[in-house]
């Protein structure tokens, strides 16, 4: 079922304009944000929820929200904004074409929070975890810089540990049920929420781009 357009969609998009990047080379995050601080990236932001809070939380670092559909971008962008946030960015892309926007070695952290699993097998090559998307994540990240990735589906999980293991990613922290583990300082999302409302597992874990793995 198609998204409604939001009324007044165009005019809110302009009044967070200033947190908004263009869908070109970013030559310079330091530019962007006015300091050196690292660079986290979610991608899949949704309505907000997470980067909102995780940016609240630790103001020295810098965060870029990417979102491909404005519809649902907007409302995220307005989150931070009321929050008076100065640490977010906005990039309303896809993320397949990631690794041709930031620059090399760029971003220290990435984190997929329930991204689309498409269950279907003919749709692989569109989940977030599939081979030509890590390869963009390792384009940008720092060596040694993390993926950090939540989904309540198990059988997205398992593709996703073994796409990282097979795209030179080394694993940490691999836990397949996030809220009767130990771990602290987790920031519930949305849809996190809801299923777990359910009682359904949360499946979590680390990829740590390993340069002694490359190619």
């Amino acid at each position: 079922m198609r998204m409604r357009r939001k009324k007044n969609l165009d005019s809110r998009l302009e009044k967070c304009s200033h947190l908004r990047l263009k869908e070109e080379k970013v030559s310079s995050l330091s530019e962007v944000f006015g300091n050196d601080n690292p660079v986290y990236m979610e991608i899949g932001c949704g309505k907000g929820k997470f980067v909102e809070q995780i940016a609240l939380r630790n103001p020295d670092i810098n965060f870029i929200a990417v979102e491909m559909v404005s519809n649902v971008c907007v409302s995220a962008m307005e989150l931070v904004e009321a929050a008076e946030l100065k640490n977010v960015r906005f990039l309303i892309a896809n993320a397949e074409n990631i690794g041709e926007i930031f620059a090399e070695q760029s971003i220290s952290r990435i984190y997929l929070n329930f991204s689309c699993p498409y269950p279907k097998r003919r749709y692989t090559k569109h989940r977030l975890t599939h081979e030509r998307f890590l390869k963009q994540y390792r384009k940008i990240l720092i060596p040694y810089g993390e993926i950090h990735l939540k989904t309540d589906k198990k059988e997205f999980f398992e593709f996703s540990l073994n796409s990282f293991c097979e795209c030179g990613f080394t694993l940490k922290n691999i836990c397949f049920d996030l809220h009767s583990s130990d771990f602290e300082g987790n920031i519930v999302t949305e849809y996190e929420q809801r299923f777990a409302s359910q009682g359904l597992p949360i499946y979590r874990v680390e990829a740590v781009n390993d340069p002694r793995l490359r190619e």
